[in-house]
Formats: structure tokens, sequence, C-alpha cells
């Protein structure tokens, strides 16, 4: 099996803009086995794909049970699903758009605990032998993810990764997420899809993204994004092991300093407060006195 941590998505460019809706779950399925495809080489239609419950589990952070599940499901609604791509024959300006199937054929093997598939025809050149306008990035990049647009919406800006901004019209965005007839309140698309991509990408992926909104006369027309990889986060020095501490512990402070410290008729619960109090007040008179030198 592929070391999942190195399985690469490659898509062309006319399918990260392509318009198209799938669920979180099915989103991971095709893009596990988009990530298997060898995407400088030819790719035949009836090439098989298969993800086993165990890889959807370890790639995807789910329980095993939850996986054999989710394939299930996913392989009885898959196959109905399609895209729309926009202009897809440059010689032939009067295509405006092609709508496909993702792909041909699935079936779950419910013994072996796995799912194949196979490639429409039509969406093959769209992930083989790929030259010039495409898009790719690691596929554990989105697999923490779990709102549908964040995946769409960071495929959008790995387009753009080189300059680190990319300004969408809102419109364009609505139409090619298929939620064109939803959202129509700035507050709305902006609560509901925007605001949880934006926050689930920052969580989960290798890339830290802001972004602002351009208005055209009174209506906001436009989102602009910036984003840009977050560095590596360097390892904490291992920290020296805590002396053992003796005697029990009351409110954070140890019995016998407690007693040592008491006031006549105090309980130990009130020594131990003032106790911590006073430590806390003596490092706060250090620190000042530190700024001060």
């Amino acid at each position: 099996m592929a070391n999942n941590n190195n399985l690469t998505v490659y898509k062309s460019n006319k399918v990260i803009e392509a318009g198209y809706k799938l669920s979180l779950n099915e989103q991971r399925l095709i893009l596990s086995c988009i990530a298997k495809v060898k995407s400088s080489k030819p790719l035949s239609a009836t090439e098989r794909f298969e993800v086993t419950a165990k890889e959807f589990s370890a790639q995807f952070g789910i329980s095993l049970d939850k996986s054999y599940q989710t394939l299930k499901e996913v392989s009885e609604q898959l196959f109905e699903r399609y895209v729309i791509i926009d202009n897809p024959d440059p010689s032939d300006k009067s295509i405006k758009y092609t709508k496909t199937r993702w792909i041909s054929a699935i079936n779950y093997h419910s013994d072996a605990g796995k799912v194949s598939l196979i490639f429409a025809a039509f969406m093959i050149p769209y992930l083989s032998e790929l030259q010039g306008q495409f898009t790719f990035y690691l596929l554990e990049n989105i697999s923490g993810m779990t709102s549908i647009y964040a995946i769409r919406l960071y495929e959008l800006l790995m387009q753009w990764k080189t300059t680190g901004t990319r300004e969408i019209e809102i419109d364009w965005l609505k139409k090619q997420f298929e939620i064109e007839n939803g959202y129509e309140r700035m507050f709305d698309l902006k609560k509901y899809v925007i605001d949880p991509a934006v926050k689930d990408i920052n969580t989960h992926s290798n890339y830290q993204v802001a972004w602002t909104q351009r208005k055209t006369g009174r209506r906001v027309t436009h989102l602009k994004f910036t984003f840009a990889e977050k560095q590596p986060q360097p390892q904490p020095e291992a920290k020296p092991a805590s002396p053992k501490v003796k005697g029990k512990l009351i409110n954070g402070v140890v019995k016998s300093e407690i007693e040592a410290k008491a006031r006549p008729g105090e309980t130990y619960e009130a020594a131990a407060e003032r106790i911590k109090k006073a430590k806390a007040a003596n490092v706060k008179n250090l620190q000042e006195a530190i700024k001060k030198t």
C-alpha cells in the first residue's frame, strides 16, 4: 500500500474550476483515487482504482467501523454525481460546457472492505498526461477538513500559490459550487460558506488564509484572498523531569508547606490560596523590578 503521506492530487485547472457539488466523503473518495493516478502517464478507460476501509480510516482520521459504512454509502450514490467543465474544447468555441459523470463504474467489495471505481472516459484527459495548466497538492493537506467548501476553496487558491493572492467573483464562485440559488445575503454566504471554509483551511492545511471583500457600486461582488504557506514550527526542547513532590497537594500547595505557614484557625484550603497568591505577587514584583533595571 502506498504511503498516504506522499499521495499527491493532480488535476487539470479545468476540473479545479469546474462546477460540481459532492458530499464530504464523496470528495474524499474521489480525491483518494485521483491521488493514485499517475498523472504524467496514459490512463486507460478500464483502469480501476481501489480504496480500502483501512486506508480511508487512516487518511481521514475516522474509525474503521465508520470507514466501512462510509465507503458503502458513497458507493451507492457517487455514480450519479456529475461535473460541468466550461469551454472544454479550445478548438470549438461553440461548446460552452460539457456535463459528465465523474466515474463510469463503481463497486463495493463487502468481503474485502473496499471500493473500486473507474473514471469516466471524458474525465481521463483532465487527470492524466497533464501538461501546462494543472494544479497539485498533497492529499494529507485536505484530509482533516470537514467543510465541503474548504476543499474546493483550497484547490482554487493552490492555482495561485505562486502569487499568494486571488480575487474571485462571488457569482462565479456560487455557480461553480452549485449554490447560486442560495445564500443571497452576503451575511449568510460569509457565515455558512466562506468563514467555515477559511477556518478549516487555516486549521488543517499547510496554508494560512485571510480574506476581504470588494464592492462594485453598493453591492459586494468579489472576494479577495491572501494566503501563505505556514512556516514549520520549531520543536520544543525536552523539558527536564520535574522533581517529585513529596506529600499531598491541596489546591496546588504541598500539605507540609501549608502546615508550616498556616495561621491559627485557618483551613488548609484557605491557607493554600493565600500561599499561592503570595507567591504570584512575589513573581510579579520580580518581573517589575527586572523591567526597571
